[in-house]
């Protein structure tokens, strides 16, 4: 689902600017100074790209190794979630018209448990069975014609659509569905889920300095290169325009911004968004313009960006409050950007 203008453009000039120090010396649990580098590791995955930037890696350890196992856990994500791979956990299950129980992966099933559990939080403004909308509208796998799809096909779509057709049975982590063309598309939350599974591995290892990244959503652990907190850009969100809007320290913690005015197509004066709402099964057509989300999970702060996008200004941003959620909203008013945080979000915030 991704295009030139991704989620990923919303931060991808403050990442340059993090990775200016291409070495430098920490201080070390046992108080010794070591002499520790910048470790770049980057690929293509998910229809995107990752990066993984490790400071304090050890000289001794195997480079080659770690690719090969960051990529290795990459692997079995698009293997388990991947709706472009006929083959793989949920294209299988999207394509049955069984109404059986089927037994998924734990980090698939646990991917789903958080879809559905946003589902719930957000009254449906986020749903994993959006997937025949967004292909309707052009902006699914393919990217295919973005067109302002008929009325009949909007509400086929909708039929198609419900997540309270999907069961899950914890028990054995497994899934079912009540109706047969009821299918998930899990690409809001798989990527963050990857930067979890990847940020655990690296503290497995003992690394404590660490940013991962992929196509857009950020976790961070310890310090940059310059022996600080990582220091994540949100974009200004105007069209035509790549500036930073304000700048937060992430410092175990993942980030994710929505936001409607990179990926959308024009049709006689009205900008379409990329945004659908599950509800309606149109795009957003309010003045709300990103949304950016801290969590613990960088699978939680994908879904809640969107959940709150879709819910616009007024429940957007009562939602946050009333859950507590670190969150940050950019709306256009005339010709002004007004910004509204939550007291969580603040703490973070540094400019």
């Amino acid at each position: 689902m991704k295009t030139s203008f991704s989620k990923r453009d919303f931060l991808d000039k403050a990442w340059k600017l993090a990775m200016a120090a291409p070495a430098l010396s920490l201080m070390g649990c046992d108080g010794e100074t070591a002499r520790t580098t910048l470790k770049t590791f980057s690929g293509s995955t998910m229809g995107t790209s990752y990066n993984v930037k490790i400071i304090g890696y050890p000289e001794f350890q195997d480079r080659k190794g770690l690719k090969t196992k960051i990529e290795n856990i990459l692997q079995t994500v698009n293997e388990q979630m991947s709706t472009w791979r006929s083959n793989s956990e949920i294209s299988i299950f999207n394509s049955s018209a069984s109404s059986g129980w089927t037994v998924v992966s734990p980090g698939t099933f646990k991917v789903i448990n958080e879809a559905l559990a946003i589902t719930k939080l957000s009254k449906g403004a986020f749903d994993p069975t959006i997937g025949p909308l967004v292909d309707l509208w052009g902006f699914g796998p393919g990217e295919g014609e973005k067109s302002i799809p008929p009325e009949s096909r909007i509400e086929k779509a909708l039929n198609q659509q419900n997540s309270n057709d999907i069961r899950i049975r914890r028990s054995q982590s497994s899934i079912a569905k009540t109706n047969p063309s009821t299918g998930l598309d899990l690409s809001g939350v798989a990527k963050g889920f990857a930067v979890d599974k990847i940020a655990a591995y690296l503290n497995g290892k003992g690394l404590k300095n660490y940013l991962v990244e992929i196509g857009g959503e950020l976790k961070a652990r310890g310090l940059s290169p310059h022996l600080r907190p990582w220091r994540v850009g949100i974009e200004k969100p105007v069209y035509g325009m790549r500036s930073i809007q304000r700048v937060v320290d992430l410092e175990g913690q993942a980030i994710a911004t929505s936001g409607n005015y990179r990926n959308y197509f024009k049709r006689d004066g009205l900008v379409y968004s990329h945004i659908l709402d599950p509800r309606t099964g149109r795009p957003i057509t309010h003045e709300l313009a990103s949304v950016t989300v801290l969590s613990p999970t960088a699978m939680r702060a994908d879904a809640l960006s969107t959940a709150l996008m879709v819910l616009g200004p007024d429940r957007g941003i009562r939602l946050a409050h009333n859950a507590k959620i670190a969150a940050h909203f950019i709306l256009k008013e005339d010709k002004r950007l007004v910004e509204v945080s939550t007291p969580e979000f603040r703490n973070f915030q540094i400019g």
